[in-house]
């Protein structure tokens, strides 16, 4: 016979149930929108160009963070963490990684676009590969400062998932999160904003706009935003007068960054859009230009 276990403090069943539920419709629907990205990607030869090696990245950081949010969600069900301490720390730094690698490749994107439109160079594949590389690379630094004692994983309000640990405020926690957000946040938002203000300058002058140049950045701010909000008030003031549901409202709503990035950087790319038609009727592409210029 299953034990019930007790409801996490400040949460009612119901509570509970609707943050396990959301949480699992956000991890099923993300990592299938970016499961399709990816393996449109690996079977339309179209596809495989080093601009669309940028929007892979981050199809597979997406596809990390529901897998995140997968894990969370079954622990939701079952009301409790049944992984331990180990499991935990685990959790924290998968779910950071995933998420810093996700911003960083929006990031990149912002970059290879600029270039296309603005500059019209057109991306190497050992430029492209060694961005990914790099976006990894140091997501994977500063996902394992808290591993390593700068920061620290701990429970989120629900104890049924992990995250950086923001109920201490203390000097190591507020060092260690200016110097993650200033790197992982603001520096990432800000190449976003001049390359997409940029191009949008251009495209006014063309009169042909061939994408929401102001899309990417809002994606950035509204899913981020009330996380980075909720850390940074964090390093100031004691948050623990918050109620812990209102708490969760934050992580998820960046729960939903795999499925808006999807239809920002894949499906709403006419020609990655394309692709993924091919891949699922098997319908030939019309001029199959795949090579990101309506990115």
């Amino acid at each position: 016979m299953v034990t019930a276990h007790p409801l996490p403090e400040g949460f009612t069943e119901i509570e509970v149930f609707a943050i396990g539920t959301a949480l699992l419709v956000e991890a099923l629907l993300g990592f299938c929108l970016n499961g399709l990205t990816i393996l449109s990607f690996r079977k339309i030869k179209e596809l495989r160009t080093p601009s669309n090696l940028l929007v892979l990245s981050i199809a597979l950081a997406d596809c990390g963070i529901c897998i995140n949010a997968f894990i969370a969600a079954f622990s939701s069900f079952l009301r409790y963490w049944p992984y331990g301490s180990d499991g935990c720390q685990i959790h924290g730094f998968h779910g950071f990684l995933t998420a810093l690698a996700s911003i960083s490749s929006s990031a990149a994107i912002a970059w290879d676009r600029y270039h296309h439109y603005c500059t019209r160079s057109r991306l190497q594949w050992s430029t492209a590969a060694s961005m990914m590389l790099f976006a990894w690379l140091f997501a994977a630094f500063w996902a394992v400062m808290p591993l390593l004692g700068w920061g620290e994983y701990d429970y989120e309000p629900l104890r049924t998932c992990c995250t950086l640990d923001y109920s201490k405020g203390d000097r190591n926690y507020v060092t260690f999160l200016f110097a993650l957000a200033a790197f992982n946040f603001l520096i990432p938002g800000f190449i976003m904003m001049t390359a997409y203000q940029s191009i949008h300058q251009k495209f006014r002058k063309t009169g042909h706009f061939k994408f929401n140049t102001g899309l990417p950045l809002r994606t950035l701010v509204i899913c981020w935003g009330p996380y980075c909000l909720l850390c940074s008030y964090a390093a100031v003031e004691n948050v623990m007068f918050i109620p812990a549901k209102y708490r969760m409202i934050p992580a998820l709503i960046a729960k939903t960054v795999p499925t808006v990035d999807a239809f920002v950087y894949a499906l709403g790319n006419e020609n990655y859009r394309g692709g993924i038609w091919q891949f699922l009727t098997g319908q030939k592409i019309e001029k199959a230009e795949v090579d990101n210029k309506t990115k």
